[in-house]
């Protein structure tokens, strides 16, 4: 199977450099993220083709099948437009529909937010007490309406993104305001000149600071100056601030990323 969808693409990458597989059942891809097995997007189903109308059923048992002892449901569609599938049957079944926007730029064409942040230090973050700023930011920025074990999910993902960076496929680059991070990204190689962005994040007590549109410009420099990249990806929900934060810098909407989810049922 030939992912098509950027977004998918860029996600695979970065999933096989965390130490995931995947299996091609011809019509759809199974990854596995055997490390993380609470990380839903690490494994999951990737269908080729948009589903026909009366099949979600067919690909919840397959998801089933593929994952017997997994508490939640993740299926991907490889296609670039919500005009190619019809999200009823999979909400109908109990699924969240998941849309979001796939941004591209070149280096060159981003540029800094309409109001920068001047006040704030910018670089890579490596030292051990780095990577546990790293964990307390994102710590700090659950939402009440976060799924239950997100504490547990984000300790164990944030130990996967400092292996990556420490490996060399990218790095994770904070903005800090008297030593203290503020605002976080990782940006990791996705093959052929890709570079994908991953987890922008801005402490909750620091937001509307322009401090998540600096530092994003300032990666893209570092991107294309450290890890060689030629074309950025980011992906974000069009109903986010985020979305328009990435415009704002010279990022273009290229594809929309689609997909259902299930998280686990609780009492």
């Amino acid at each position: 199977m030939r992912v098509t969808s950027l977004g998918y693409r860029t996600d695979l990458a970065l999933r096989a450099l965390e130490g995931g597989t995947e299996t091609d059942r011809g019509g759809y891809l199974v990854v596995r993220n055997p490390a993380l097995p609470d990380f839903w997007w690490g494994n999951f189903l990737l269908l080729a083709q948009p589903p026909e109308p009366d099949s979600a059923g067919d690909w919840l048992a397959a998801f089933t099948a593929e994952f017997p002892e997994a508490q939640h449901v993740a299926i991907g569609l490889d296609t670039a437009s919500s005009q190619d599938a019809d999200p009823a049957p999979f909400v109908a079944a109990g699924l969240e529909y998941e849309r979001n926007l796939v941004l591209t730029a070149a280096p060159g064409e981003v540029h800094e937010p309409p109001r920068p942040s001047r006040a704030a230090t910018l670089r890579p973050l490596t030292s051990d007490g780095d990577w546990q700023q790293v964990l307390d930011l994102r710590l700090a920025a659950i939402e009440p309406d976060d799924p239950p074990g997100t504490a547990g999910f984000i300790r164990s993902r944030a130990a996967a993104d400092r292996r990556l960076a420490e490996a060399g496929h990218g790095a994770w680059l904070g903005a800090l305001a008297g030593g203290r991070l503020v605002a976080q990204l990782g940006l990791f190689r996705a093959g052929g000149g890709l570079a994908r962005y991953q987890n922008v994040v801005t402490h909750p007590a620091a937001r509307g600071q322009g401090l998540a549109g600096t530092l994003a410009a300032w990666a893209a420099r570092y991107g294309e100056a450290e890890l060689g990249a030629a074309t950025l990806v980011i992906v974000a929900d069009p109903e986010h601030v985020a979305a328009r934060v990435y415009a704002s810098i010279g990022f273009t909407p290229a594809e929309e990323q689609l997909g259902f989810q299930r998280g686990p049922v609780t009492a």
